[in-house]
């Protein structure tokens, strides 16, 4: 549907306007769609996030601060996350053997097992971007990497 049905807005000051509407409206409904999805695993979207790094740092731990700069929503409680997800025994802390300031976070059997559960949606889990044709994607991919250039 196009945005201007979304959101019953015909006329937009410039192109510019109606693409940055479309990107933020675009945004939010990917999010509300993941996020129903993501529900029946018993996940919210950051706690996805964090148990993807965690899956692509293993078997080497990661700490909070490694997990905030890999966050894709930079606005993400990464401690309050870990507390989470350490709760359901997707993931353990530690601390460090080699410095005693430092906490270390690994994902667990139980973390991994869920990942692959989730991963076996394929490319239904990437709803509505299944959409597009894998040209599409890679196109969209770099428009959306040269706006943040």
């Amino acid at each position: 549907m196009k945005i201007e049905e979304e959101i019953k807005q015909s006329v937009f000051k410039d192109v510019y306007q109606k693409s940055y509407i479309n990107v933020i409206f675009t945004s939010n409904w990917l999010e509300q769609r993941q996020s129903a999805l993501f529900k029946s695993f018993g996940v919210t979207l950051p706690q996805y996030n964090v148990l993807r790094i965690l899956r692509g740092q293993y078997p080497k731990p990661a700490t909070v601060n490694l997990l905030i700069d890999r966050m894709l929503d930079k606005t993400s409680n990464a401690s309050r996350i870990v507390d989470k997800l350490e709760a359901k025994e997707l993931v353990t802390r530690k601390q460090c053997p080699t410095d005693r300031r430092t906490v270390d976070i690994l994902i667990t059997d139980k973390g991994l097992e869920l990942l692959q559960q989730m991963d076996a949606l394929g490319n239904e889990g990437y709803t509505g971007l299944n959409k597009l044709t894998q040209e599409e994607a890679e196109q969209l991919n770099v428009l959306l990497d040269k706006i943040r250039s």
